[in-house]
């Protein structure tokens, strides 16, 4: 499975019925990979092979799916995601000196995890909030207008709840 993912029974056990009611309706994948992706964390190519086997159809088409949407990963995410957007209007107001920073705060690389699994970094392009650039978000909040000095004080009161 993922790096650190224990599948307990109870897991597996709400993933089949997931399945199974799944298998009733029109086009099954999107609401099945969401919900894989709730229980496990990731949907790794372990899980990819039921999905395919449970749902006929091929791994390369689940595979496919589960790596051009960022809503889904491979690898287990932190508790909280981390995006900062590198689209044009917040890359040229600033946005590359905030995830540097946020990299340095949480000794971590975009795309990984912190050891402690509290937090995942991602690179985001355009997330629609152009006239409040340079743009960073917390999970579902945005945070406009921000700076490196914003996100730290963020992401510290985040740790400091913790």
């Amino acid at each position: 499975m993922c790096n650190k993912l224990e599948v307990t029974p109870e897991m597996m056990d709400s993933f089949m019925a997931a399945i199974n009611e799944n298998k009733k309706k029109p086009g099954p994948l999107m609401p099945t990979l969401h919900k894989a992706q709730e229980i496990f964390g990731c949907i790794p190519l372990e899980i990819q092979k039921i999905i395919s086997k449970e749902l006929n159809i091929s791994i390369s088409t689940i595979n496919g799916v589960v790596t051009f949407y960022s809503r889904f990963s491979t690898e287990p995410k932190g508790k909280h995601i981390v995006g900062v957007c590198l689209g044009t209007a917040c890359y040229v107001r600033g946005s590359q000196d905030i995830l540097d920073a946020v990299s340095k705060e949480l000794e971590i690389g975009v795309g990984e995890t912190s050891k402690d699994g509290q937090f995942t970094l991602q690179a985001t392009r355009c997330l629609g909030a152009c006239g409040l650039a340079p743009v960073f978000t917390i999970d579902d909040e945005v945070f406009g207008n921000a700076n490196k000095d914003i996100a730290i004080e963020q992401l510290q009161k985040i740790e400091a709840e913790n």
